[in-house]
């Protein structure tokens, strides 16, 4: 069983910034898709950035050269690391990991960007 556990959500001015740690139980880590999704309250979730096992890297069109999603086999983490952040960017932000076609999600963390 994987457990994921994300941490580094917070309350930040827009234009600031965040990093995301989302870090994985288990050694199928690092053959692992991950990825973060955004879920504002009454809306769908929303893919935000993935990173293959090979650290190819894709981003929704709202994020691109804003945020970098990164991981650290070792240890068994990935990050999002969030920059030039607005209020729309505000949401619970989940960490997803995939594996085959079975789906590990966190529980999630809440960023929330003041105007």
């Amino acid at each position: 069983q994987v457990q994921l556990v994300e941490s580094g959500g917070g309350l930040v001015q827009a234009g600031g910034s965040l990093r995301l740690s989302c870090a994985a139980s288990g050694s199928i880590f690092r053959t692992s898709v991950m990825a973060w999704y955004r879920q504002v309250p009454g809306k769908q979730r929303d893919l935000v950035a993935t990173i293959t096992s090979g650290s190819t890297k894709n981003y929704n069109d709202s994020v691109k050269g804003r945020f970098t999603i990164s991981r650290d086999n070792p240890k068994n983490t990935v990050y999002l690391q969030m920059n030039s952040l607005r209020p729309e960017d505000t949401a619970v932000y989940y960490c997803v990991l995939t594996y085959g076609s079975v789906f590990y999600w966190g529980q999630g963390t809440q960023v929330t960007v003041s105007s």
